[in-house]
């Protein structure tokens, strides 16, 4: 599974990453709410550890979020607060779950392992839209019989596009989730991506087509061959 935790305080956000890690399981970090957003609406991750607290943006407005734009991955949330009150507005929000603070590392795991067999108990070896199948494992992408390799960057950028199907990707999104949030990285090099992605679907013979949306972004659509 790939996790992202979205937690101010660095050392328990690290120290949760660990716990995962040592689970098994892939966990990537971020440290404020604004990032925590970008990454979280990416559709890339098995499940979210959120906390409440957050700066920038909240971690109930995160969620929101992400509900408001079917973003559908679960979400654990985290808090120092008991009250039931705060719980409810957590889960009103689009939360799946939620732990205060202090936990037990056993617990966490076993919220984590209770999220991910609600979305089916099992890590994607394949993304498919249409008749486009992404391979996770070894980064080809196929239509019938037909495959061809994604480079690394080309895979990071067509995996936020078949994951997020429902929804249209920004330029900004790609830039923060593929490069990086505070990599020099130019849209031109999102540009530039797109047009090779472009290129292979093409080769492939696919009905799918990556649409630019002016201003927007990009999304995934099915024209007829």
């Amino acid at each position: 599974m790939n996790i992202l935790v979205v937690e101010d305080e660095r050392n328990l956000a690290d120290a949760i990453c660990r716990i995962v890690q040592d689970a098994g399981y892939v966990a990537e970090a971020c440290y404020d709410g604004r990032t925590g957003l970008v990454s979280a609406k990416s559709g890339l991750y098995d499940a979210v550890i959120l906390d409440v607290m957050l700066p920038n943006v909240s971690g109930i407005e995160i969620v929101h979020q992400m509900r408001e734009e079917h973003v559908a991955t679960p979400v654990l949330m985290l808090t120092a607060r008991t009250s039931t009150s705060d719980k409810v507005e957590g889960l009103d929000a689009g939360a799946d779950d939620y732990m205060t603070k202090p936990f037990e590392s056993p617990e966490l795991l076993a919220r984590l392992r209770a999220l991910t067999r609600r979305q089916g108990d099992v890590v994607l070896d394949e993304l498919v839209y249409a008749d486009l199948v992404l391979d996770l494992s070894t980064h080809d992408l196929r239509c019938g019989d037909r495959s061809v390799h994604l480079s690394g960057k080309e895979f990071e950028v067509m995996r936020m596009l078949m994951s997020s199907t429902s929804r249209v990707v920004s330029k900004q999104d790609l830039l923060t989730r593929v490069w990086g949030a505070d990599g020099e990285t130019s849209e031109n090099s999102v540009e530039a991506y797109i047009s090779f992605l472009r290129k292979k679907v093409n080769h492939l013979k696919s009905k799918v087509h990556i649409t630019t949306l002016r201003m927007l972004g990009y999304r995934l659509e099915v024209f007829p061959v």
